[in-house]
């Protein structure tokens, strides 16, 4: 799906929080436009979905909520496949150690997509060295912290202020003057926004 983030929630018919904060105000797309982008948006009515249907939907939203493509969803469903574990624990736990959601669920960065552009900036390092790359996998034991420099910079300095009531995931710890993070241990569950049953369904096909 192409286009902008909002218009591709407006699509899906769901709250993705694409925008980050601003998907929690009233200026959120779906919001003030609770109907399918355009001419006809409002007429359309809702009819029944095929399983297909609801499968590639899934996909859809799966793909729009971490910011990857078909190639390399696909690559991490092979690699999922490869496990001893369940197809979807391991599936959550590839997409969960990429370092763009990672920064995001720290929460030092208000999206996914916000997460991205502060990496490729190059205001994230990963134990010693700075890390440009969203899909680098992190592993236990690794420390993520925004660069010394960055901290001065007008966004990072509200950035405490905002992360004061912040609760990172279990597996996550967050030192929130520093913001430096620590992977704990892997992760096994997280709050998707998508039915991964129906995800993993359409792979099996």
């Amino acid at each position: 799906m192409k286009g902008p983030k909002e218009k591709k929630e407006r699509a899906l018919g769901e709250h993705l929080h694409l925008k980050g904060f601003r998907c929690q105000s009233p200026k959120c797309a779906l919001v003030r436009r609770p109907y399918r982008p355009g001419q006809h948006g409002q007429k359309r009515k809702k009819g029944s979905v095929s399983d297909f249907g609801k499968q590639l939907k899934e996909k859809q939203k799966f793909k729009l909520s971490y910011g990857i493509d078909e190639r390399n969803l696909r690559r991490i469903f092979e690699e999922a496949q490869k496990s001893q574990s369940s197809n979807v624990e391991k599936l959550i736990e590839l997409v969960e150690r990429r370092l763009d959601n990672v920064v995001f669920r720290l929460g030092l960065a208000s999206s996914r997509s916000n997460a991205r552009q502060l990496i490729v900036h190059g205001h994230v390092f990963v134990n010693k060295a700075r890390v440009r790359s969203p899909g680098f996998s992190v592993k236990v034991n690794d420390v993520i912290r925004v660069r010394e420099e960055s901290k001065e910079k007008a966004g990072f300095k509200a950035l405490k202020e905002t992360i004061k009531n912040y609760e990172q995931p279990s597996w996550l710890s967050l030192d929130k003057e520093k913001l430096e993070g620590k992977v704990l241990e892997l992760p096994r569950e997280a709050e998707l926004p998508v039915e991964v049953n129906l995800l993993v369904e359409s792979f099996n096909k």
